[in-house]
C-alpha cells in the first residue's frame, strides 16, 4: 500500500470519527432542547426526577464529547510535531541525534496519552447519551403512570 493511500484512508477514517462525534454532540444538545421545552410550563415535582438526570446525562455527554475534541486535536498537533522532530527540523530539537531521540518518546509518550484519554471521553459520550435516553423512558413512564392514577 503507498503512503498516498495510507494518508486517503486516514483521512477519511478521520473524517468519519469528526462525523460521529459531532453526530452524537447535535443529539445531546437537542435532547437537553427538547427536554427544556416540553417542561417550560411544567411546576416542580418529584416526577421530574428521572428527566433531571437524563438532561445532567446529556449534558455530561455532550461535555465528553468536547473533550474528547479537544484531546484527538491535542494528538494531531503532537503528531505533526513528531513528524517534524524525526525529520530533524523542529527548531528545538534540530537535527541532534540524542535530542531527536528524547524529544520523540516524549511526543510519543504524550500522543498515547492524549488517545487514551479521547478514547476514554469517546466511550463516556456515547454511554451517557444511551443513559440519558434511558432515564427519558423511565420519565415518561413515570409520568404515563401518574396520568393512569389520577385519570382513574
Amino acid at each position: 500500500m503507498s503512503q498516498e493511500e495510507i494518508r486517503l484512508i486516514h483521512t477519511q477514517l478521520r473524517t468519519a470519527q469528526d462525523k460521529y462525534t459531532y453526530f452524537l454532540l447535535a443529539i445531546a444538545a437537542s435532547a437537553i432542547a427538547f427536554s427544556v421545552q416540553i417542561t417550560k410550563t411544567e411546576a416542580f415535582s418529584l416526577s421530574l426526577v428521572p428527566l433531571g438526570l437524563a438532561v445532567l446525562s446529556w449534558g455530561g455527554s455532550f461535555f465528553a464529547g468536547c473533550r474528547q475534541i479537544e484531546y484527538v486535536n491535542s494528538t494531531l498537533y503532537a503528531n505533526a510535531e513528531y513528524l517534524k522532530v524525526r525529520a530533524g527540523v523542529h527548531p528545538e530539537a534540530g537535527s541532534h541525534p540524542s535530542y531527536i531521540q528524547a524529544a520523540s518518546e516524549g511526543i510519543m509518550d504524550a500522543m498515547k496519552s492524549n488517545s487514551n484519554k479521547a478514547n476514554a471521553f469517546g466511550k463516556s459520550q456515547f454511554r451517557l447519551l444511551i443513559l440519558g435516553g434511558v432515564l427519558f423512558i423511565i420519565w415518561h413512564l413515570v409520568e404515563m403512570a401518574a396520568r393512569s392514577v389520577v385519570g382513574n
